[in-house]
């Protein structure tokens, strides 16, 4: 089982040199004044959607385990824990989507 996990690291680990090459040796030419709206446009839309959804999550996941307390009282260690992890794990992919949209804007 080793030897082919480590086939498989090797074999990803050469993919990844070769096409990264070809990507850095690519020449950057200037964004036209019509992908500079659309970067616009993308980076509005997916804060929006990320706040949106990541929202939700988070009011849907309190919502579960508040009602799950409610229920079973002894439980609530074991729930409270596992709603904290959960809500970190929604609010690690809203900031995802902002570290992005920097990046894109950086590219305006």
């Amino acid at each position: 089982m080793r030897k082919k996990t480590a086939w498989i690291f090797l074999l990803m680990l050469v993919f990844t040199w070769v096409f990264a090459s070809f990507v850095l040796a690519a020449e950057k030419e200037p964004l036209g004044q019509e992908a500079r709206k659309f970067i616009g446009l993308a980076c509005g839309l997916g804060i929006a959607i990320a706040a949106l959804g990541g929202g939700l999550g988070q009011g849907i996941a309190i919502s579960k385990g508040l009602e799950g307390i409610a229920r079973n009282p002894e439980a609530q260690p074991k729930i409270f824990i596992a709603m904290i992890v959960g809500l970190a794990l929604i609010e690690s992919l809203v900031i995802y989507v902002l570290v992005v949209t920097f990046i894109l804007l950086g590219k305006l």
